[in-house]
């Protein structure tokens, strides 16, 4: 028997549709990206700029846990992290002038 329910990968990419609404001034900018860079919707656009947001948000959040981590380390650890630091990039050939 065929099944009539869509299939899991097809709704993952189903879009949802909201309403919203904006300022003058911003729709007027959202109009202006979506000329400039000929897209097909404002839709596009948001989603563009959330995604790029996004993006921002979970590279902070790694540089947050990278920085938080190396500042938990102690002066020894410190160190020697240093040292296998060297040693690796010893490892690297140097390029001759």
């Amino acid at each position: 028997m065929i099944s009539r329910t869509a299939h899991p990968k097809k709704q993952q990419h189903r879009k949802a549709k909201k309403s919203y609404s904006l300022s003058h001034e911003s729709v007027q900018f959202l109009e202006a990206m979506r000329r400039k860079r000929h897209a097909s919707s404002i839709s596009s656009i948001l989603e563009d700029i959330l995604q790029a947001a996004r993006r921002q948000q979970e590279r902070a959040a790694v540089e947050n846990a990278v920085a938080g981590y190396y500042s938990s380390l102690s002066r020894a650890e410190t160190e020697e992290l240093a040292v296998w630091g060297e040693f690796a990039m010893g490892e690297f050939p140097t390029e001759a002038a």
